[in-house]
């Protein structure tokens, strides 16, 4: 399942709001409290009665590649589905949060309509092409990390010199400000590397990101290369290195 290594520091208060955004966020939020990941609702039971359930339920809403391309068309809309399911609470947290510090910010660039259509698209894409990359797997694949990636890569092309706020744990947690263009590829690049080193068992879907930042960015030239990028506010946003 696609989840994120670290959590994000909180974001930069801007001028106006992104209310599409924010719907995402509390859509998946309100998603993830009724199902049975959560742990909440007694009707799901407990002990393997909740784990038979979550296990179904993964695989009723989540994308399995081996049924993706086996001419099941149900199975055509479950990367659009998986993109609001999360295996669990950090996986919750983590991506609703790096989705609050990047997403108000290419939200308020893009419009509305255009930044909702960006996210479902590329996160849709993300997780077909890590399903097609691994069409024999059958384990479930869900979250919202392929489309949050994409946002992370159009914020690159849209906001390069933004600061960001980056932890590295290698230097004792010591809270460091770089530019955009900096911390962002650098997190791309522990995305390839781990995603040479990953198999097809569970885990951390590295490929869904690396697609998902790839389209972002590509998508963001394309689009909005030839007007002017906006200056970063003020108060840039922050968050950890790694969604």
């Amino acid at each position: 399942m696609i989840s994120t290594w670290t959590r994000a520091a909180t974001g930069a208060l801007r001028a106006h709001p992104a209310p599409m955004t924010y719907g995402l966020i509390g859509l998946c939020c309100l998603i993830f409290v009724a199902g049975p990941a959560s742990g909440l609702d007694p009707s799901y039971g407990t002990g393997d009665a909740l784990l038979a359930a979550q296990r179904a339920y993964f695989a009723r809403w989540g994308v399995v590649p081996a049924e993706l391309f086996d001419g099941n068309p149900r199975a055509l809309f479950t990367p659009a589905t998986a993109l609001f399911v999360h295996g669990s609470w950090v996986h919750l947290l983590g991506n609703m949060l790096f989705l609050y510090v990047f997403g108000a910010m290419a939200e308020e660039r893009m419009g509305h309509l255009e930044f909702t259509l960006f996210y479902l698209s590329c996160g849709y894409l993300a997780l077909l092409g890590y399903a097609a990359a691994n069409a024999g797997s059958t384990e479930t694949l869900v979250g919202a990390s392929g489309a949050i990636s994409a946002v992370l890569g159009a914020f690159l092309f849209l906001f390069p010199r933004a600061r960001v706020t980056s932890l590295f744990p290698f230097l004792f947690f010591l809270p460091l400000r770089f530019p955009a263009w900096v911390v962002l590829p650098f997190w791309a690049g522990l995305q390839w590397m781990a995603a040479r080193r990953a198999t097809q068992g569970p885990g951390v879907a590295y490929l869904a990101h690396l697609v998902g930042f790839s389209l972002g960015f590509l998508y963001a030239w394309v689009r909005h290369g030839r007007t002017s990028r906006v200056k970063p506010p003020a108060q840039a946003p922050e968050g950890e290195h790694q969604p």
